[in-house]
């Protein structure tokens, strides 16, 4: 984890960007004391892919007892804790 100040910071904020992307973090400081940190951002495509396939088992095995769900029960079961 690289440490950078506040001013360097302001100064240098795309490459600080660049070096986040490629998965390191940056410190910021202020004074020498720790203020900020810049980390990278999870995959959002990997949280997406784990729910589809979370979906399909469900779908799957609600086949597979030979249940049948209407649009409306769908539906309800979407919208249940939304009010």
């Amino acid at each position: 984890m690289d440490a950078i100040t506040l001013f360097d910071a302001k100064n240098r904020l795309s490459a600080l960007v660049d070096q986040v992307e490629e998965g390191q973090e940056v410190t910021i400081t202020r004074r020498g004391k720790p203020v900020a940190r810049l980390v990278p951002i999870p995959a959002q495509g990997s949280q997406g892919r784990n729910a589809v396939e979370k979906l399909r088992a469900l779908r799957q095995g609600i086949a597979r007892r030979g249940e049948i769900f209407t649009w409306d029960q769908l539906k309800a079961y979407r919208d249940e804790g939304r009010r």
